[in-house]
Order: structure tokens, then C-alpha cells, then sequence
């Protein structure tokens, strides 16, 4: 049997996973690092870490799955966006990457051509690469070219620099018409074109695994490596998402939502952008904000069996959290929570924003704290899928994914505030598994996405709205916005 390898480059850990050719997960393995913070605003991971990481979490995963290396067929790799690292000529970094989180480029962002939005369908922001380049090549000297973590994992895999439609038009140099970099935008940021990685479809060959990669990754050399992409999209693509009609709601160290649209539809009020999708059409996303790494800042305040949570993951300690929240009504007893820990990106997106708890008195207490937060997230969800439906993308449920997923308390707070069902995945992680499928379609084992899409298995459980908790979220939802607009003289 044929083997498939896929990757996740996490905010916090790499995870891997394989697969046999049917695309079934055999086994699957996590390898821990850290983020530094040097200074508030800064987020950054020596890319060496990633590295560091393959071998030990593709040995576990494969001796798991009971499958060798040599029986590795395709690899794929997907992972963080929003990153990015500056490599010599041999690949390797000139310092650390700048990662999601990291909103040091705000100085660097230039006057740019009043068609900017129509052209990339992006919101000029400070976190997007294109800034960050800015900044990296103005103080880390020897730079020859510049990648997100995927492309640039790929390059240490293959000696091959590429990039996919995703990952490109996440940028602000992608040209949506031109599928293609921007001559116009590239010359506003001063940006040669050969110094960023060749673009290419998310399921192409970026070549095969070459002996350097083959002693990163303990897998045997030649094997094809997939072209990758982000995990705003890898994560959907693993659960299945290939058409309209479901919004993705991916609840990691970050909250990601966004839909499927078959043409590029653009947002009039910047909310959500608009990116190319690896299995064809248009993923309309808002790229997330802080939301289950809330609840682990949250859960490290607390103490106790919260700091569990947020220390070691858990179970027991995570469904104390959900029981302690569940036992809270609707609306918190009037406590609120902003969520902005790192800037915000809903309502509107505004980087000086900061998190705020607001309506506390002596009655409330830790339940109160964590279901404030939970409903938060709910709210800034809200934001995205009902923009998402003003915009006119399908909207009609909502598929919930990652480690946030599989809390039912915060799956039913969900549907109370949106309005929608929350689809529950019979996997929560899928973004390793997205990766996989990329690598099955590179190898030749499935002939495209859509066919790697088929073999993901049904939801676990469909949660509806509950009607009569409409009034409580709905005046809750009201003061989270009205406590966003009063606090926008403090953002700077």
C-alpha cells in the first residue's frame, strides 16, 4: 500500500499525518515549540524549529500507522500564513520569521494605487507579507529571497522555491484578473518579482524530496513534494469543503471563517478578503483573530483546572471549563468580553484594538469569565457569516473545526448566535489531512481534489439553533458592538 505524508506547520506545534491511498488517517504525531515575544505588538519563531520537528513527529506518525518509510509515495505540507522569512542563497534563514501574530510592519506600509482592494481583494494590513518584507529587508542583511513558512519548507525539502494561488493572494501583491503578482504592487513596495517564490497550483510537483530532505524528514528521497498552502485553506479542504454552501469555522491558536464562492467576490467593507481556493473557486475569509489561544490565556489566569487546559490539554480539565461556562445564562449576567488580545479583526479590523472585559461586578465569577469569552468568539464569528451573507456568499451552516470544535458548550453558544447550524467534523484537526490530499493528487493516486474531498467522512453531529436563547445573544451581541465602538478613542 502507498503512503501519504502530510504536514501541518502549527502556530505552536508541527503535527503530521499518515495516510494510507484511500486518504484514511493511519496515525498522526505533534512536535512542540514555542513562539517568542521580544516586545508587545512582536511574534516571531526561528524557522529552524519547523525543521527540527519533521523527523520526530513523521517517525511517530508512521510508527503508529505500522508503515516504513520507504513506503512514502507524497508529501504535502501546509501551515501558518500570514509568515514571513528571509532566506540566503542556500535556503537557509537570515533570522527569524515574522509570524501571523506579529504587527511590527505598520510603518511600512506605502501609499498604494487606489485600485488596491479591487485588484488583490485584500485589506492593506501590517500582519499581511508584503509589509513584512519591508521591514526584514530593511534590517537583516543577505537576504535573497523571501517565503511564508509552507513555501519555505518546501524549499528545505526540495531545493525548489514555490508558492500556490493561496498563499500568493494572501500577500497584497497578488493580482486576483492576472493570477499573478502585481507589477504595479510589487514596484509600490519595492519588491522584485524574483525574489519571492514561484507560483504554481497547490497540487504540483514542487520536486522531489532531495537528501537534505530526506535527513529532515526521515523519509526515503525522491518521493514527490506537493507545491502546499496555507491552513485557512488546507484545514477546510481536509474536512471536505470543495463547493458553496457551508462556512468554515476553524477554531485553533486562531479563529478562521470564511465560505467558499464560486467568483471572486469582494468585500465593500473590508472585512473579509477575497483568496484563491486550491480545489478551484474563491475562499472569502476573514483570517482570524485570537480565540482558542484566549481561552489558554484565560485558562493560565484562572489557574487551577483552567491553567490545565491551557497547560497540558487536558480532557477532564477542558470539560470542567465546559461545564463551568454551560452553567452561565445566555448573555453572561451582562459581563462582556472584546476579543482583540492581538488587535481586531472583527468588527472592523484595527490593529491599536485591544481585549477588555466589561460589565463586571460581585456577582460574577470564573464561569462567567470563560463563558463571556466563549461568547465572543461567537460574536465575532456573527460578523463574518452575516457580512459573509450581505456579500452574498452561501452561508446556510457552519462547519466547526479544530481543537474549539470539539467543545459542545461552545458549539451550541454558536448556533444560538448565529442563527446557524454548527456542522460538527468527525475530525477536528484536518489540516495535516488537507495536506495529505495535496500530496495525493501530486502522486498521481487521486486525480483531483474533489475526488481526494469524497473520502472525508460524514459530520459526527448537526447542533441547531436554540430559538429561545435568540433574545439573550442578541442583546449580548449588541453590547459587544456598542463596547467596541466606545472604546475606539483608547486604539490609538
Amino acid at each position: 500500500m502507498a503512503a501519504l505524508v502530510g504536514i501541518d506547520i502549527g502556530t505552536q506545534s508541527l503535527k503530521a499525518v499518515v495516510c494510507g491511498d484511500d486518504l484514511t488517517v493511519l496515525g498522526e504525531a505533534a512536535e512542540p515549540y514555542g513562539i517568542d515575544v521580544p516586545r508587545p505588538g512582536w511574534a516571531e519563531q526561528d524557522p529552524r524549529c519547523w525543521e527540527a520537528a519533521l523527523a520526530p513527529a513523521i517517525g511517530r506518525a508512521l510508527e503508529v500507522a505500522g508503515i516504513s518509510a520507504g513506503e512514502v509515495a507524497g508529501i504535502g505540507v501546509a501551515g501558518q500564513l500570514d509568515g514571513c522569512v528571509g532566506v540566503r542563497h542556500d535556503g537557509t534563514p537570515t533570522g527569524p520569521c515574522l509570524i501571523w501574530m506579529d504587527r511590527r510592519a505598520t510603518d511600512e506600509l506605502p501609499a498604494l494605487p487606489a485600485a488596491f482592494a479591487r485588484v488583490t481583494g485584500q485589506i492593506a494590513d501590517a500582519g499581511h507579507m508584503a509589509a513584512k518584507i519591508r521591514w526584514i529587508d530593511r534590517r537583516q542583511p543577505g537576504v535573497v529571497r523571501f517565503h511564508q513558512p509552507v513555501s519555505y519548507l518546501v524549499e528545505r525539502l526540495t531545493g525548489v522555491a514555490a508558492i500556490d494561488h493561496a498563499l500568493a493572494s494572501t500577500t497584497m501583491l497578488y493580482d486576483l484578473d492576472r493570477r499573478g503578482w502585481s507589477p504595479a504592487l510589487l514596484a509600490a513596495f519595492g519588491i522584485a518579482a524574483d525574489r519571492l517564490p514561484t507560483i504554481a497550483a497547490a497540487t504540483a510537483v514542487a520536486g522531489p524530496l532531495h537528501e537534505g530532505g530526506a535527513a529532515l524528514t526521515g523519509l526515503r528521497a525522491g518521493a514527490p513534494v506537493a507545491v502546499g498552502t496555507g491552513d485557512d485553506f488546507a484545514t477546510p479542504l481536509g474536512a471536505g469543503l470543495v463547493k458553496p454552501g457551508r462556512v468554515a469555522c476553524v477554531v485553533g491558536t486562531a479563529e478562521v471563517v470564511g465560505a467558499l464562492a464560486a467568483e471572486p467576490v469582494l468585500d465593500p467593507g473590508g472585512l473579509v478578503e477575497t483568496h484563491a481556493y486550491p480545489a478551484g473557486g474563491w475562499f472569502i475569509e476573514n483570517p482570524g483573530w485570537m480565540s482558542g489561544g484566549a481561552i489558554t490565556w484565560l485558562g493560565e489566569l484562572l489557574g487551577g483546572d483552567a491553567g490545565q487546559v491551557a497547560a497540558s490539554g487536558n480532557g477532564a480539565a477542558a470539560a470542567a471549563l465546559d461545564e463551568a461556562a454551560a452553567a452561565i445564562p445566555a448573555g453572561a449576567d451582562g459581563l462582556v468580553f472584546l476579543p482583540a488580545l492581538s488587535g481586531a479583526m472583527t468588527p472592523e479590523w484595527h490593529p491599536g484594538a485591544r481585549a477588555a472585559f466589561y460589565g463586571l461586578t460581585p456577582i460574577h465569577g470564573r464561569g462567567h469569565l470563560v463563558r463571556a469569552v466563549l461568547e465572543a468568539m461567537a460574536h465575532a464569528c456573527r460578523d463574518i457569516v452575516d457580512r459573509l451573507a450581505v456579500i452574498g456568499v452561501p452561508t446556510a451552516e457552519v462547519l466547526l473545526l479544530g481543537g474549539g470544535g470539539q467543545s459542545r458548550t461552545w458549539a451550541r453558544i454558536r448556533a444560538d448566535v448565529t442563527g446557524r447550524p454548527q456542522v460538527i467534523a468527525a475530525r477536528s484537526d484536518t489540516c495535516a489531512s488537507g495536506a495529505a490530499m495535496l500530496a495525493a493528487v501530486a502522486a498521481g493516486i487521486v486525480p483531483d481534489l474533489a475526488q481526494a474531498a469524497a473520502a472525508v467522512p460524514p459530520p459526527a453531529e448537526i447542533i441547531d439553533p436554540r430559538p429561545a436563547n435568540r433574545a439573550a445573544h442578541d442583546e449580548a451581541y449588541e453590547r459587544y458592538r456598542a463596547l467596541f465602538d466606545a472604546l475606539r478613542p483608547l486604539y490609538g
